[in-house]
């Protein structure tokens, strides 16, 4: 207990008993601690260092104990004399910290916008963000698989945010379901609080932080090149209505996407109006997620469908019948 103090636990032992008998010697103290003579003589060489042993008057050669209202009364002050110092360096240390921050931030900083150069910064940033993030985090997450290595580090980081109360909603392509790893963070996600719905497609990667702070990629087609985090208020409007309106369109996780009137999907409906706009079936699995083969077989599915022979035909077909 008095280890703050800078004793050990055998010199409390020692000098506990030494203010019991405070005539027994080496021997005695002993056999009333259960030590060795020779743990009692280190127990005190350590007391006499710290001034609770003293000379004896009357019995030469021995020690006496200190009193605990003086011994230890005088530790505790040295003790808390140190504290308060510690503390002191911690507070200059605290101030140079946000000070060496908002350095970082100017240089970094244009008009609300910092760029975050690469892989690394983009993930730093994210760890301080989320640690940071007082009631949401919302995400929008185009890509189908969840990397095992940033899910293993973002778990803890959102099940200490889940903890504290902050409500997490992410929005994922349908086709994820595909992929194991993403497949059981969805899981664990979901069984720990968080909120998670799917859509055929997402428009872009984004994650807000509590509605004031966004983190949008550099380059949409190469994540690792880095990314800008977001403050203009305005901005933040936009990107939130945005999230909103992937959120309201998704699937929670767990159900079945609904079929409309006509039986379709919601990957179904997408994949006709990625093939009404000309886009290529190579373009639509890269947009929906899915292999080549999956979408050559679904729209071969819908063409049969709307009684087409071509995909053009079908493309009109959906549009006169109402399913786009």
């Amino acid at each position: 207990m008095l280890q703050l103090l800078g004793l050990s636990a055998h010199a409390e032992t020692v000098y506990r008993a030494s203010l019991q008998y405070p005539d027994h010697g080496v021997g005695a103290l002993s056999q009333d601690t259960g030590l060795t003579e020779t743990d009692v003589r280190t127990a005190f060489d350590e007391l006499a260092a710290l001034a609770l042993l003293r000379p004896s008057y009357q019995y030469g050669g021995r020690l006496r104990p200190v009193s605990p209202e003086v011994g230890l009364s005088t530790l505790l002050a040295s003790a808390e004399a140190d504290l308060a110092t510690r503390q002191a360096q911690v507070e200059t240390a605290r101030a140079e910290i946000a000070a060496i921050a908002a350095e970082h931030r100017n240089t970094r900083m244009f008009d609300n916008t910092v760029r975050l150069q690469g892989l690394d910064a983009v993930r730093t940033r994210l760890e301080e963000l989320q640690r940071a993030t007082e009631f949401e985090c919302l995400s929008l997450n185009p890509g189908g698989a969840h990397r095992p290595d940033a899910r293993s580090a973002a778990t803890p980081l959102n099940e200490q945010a889940l903890e504290r109360g902050v409500v997490i909603r992410a929005v994922c392509r349908e086709s994820f379901r595909n992929d194991s790893d993403t497949l059981a963070y969805a899981h664990w996600l979901t069984e720990h609080g968080g909120q998670m719905r799917t859509v055929p497609t997402v428009p872009i990667q984004m994650i807000i932080v509590d509605r004031r702070i966004a983190i949008l990629p550099l380059d949409p087609a190469d994540p690792r090149a880095g990314a800008l985090e977001i403050q203009s208020p305005g901005i933040m409007a936009a990107l939130c209505a945005l999230f909103e309106q992937c959120w309201s369109t998704g699937t929670s996780f767990g159900d079945q996407p609904p079929t409309d009137d006509n039986g379709c999907t919601p990957m179904e409906r997408t994949l006709l109006a990625i093939v009404a706009s000309g886009d290529t079936d190579e373009a639509a699995a890269r947009r929906l997620g899915v292999s080549l083969r999956t979408v050559r077989r679904m729209m071969s599915n819908l063409m049969e469908r709307l009684d087409a022979t071509s995909r053009f035909q079908a493309g009109v077909n959906a549009t006169r019948r109402g399913w786009l």
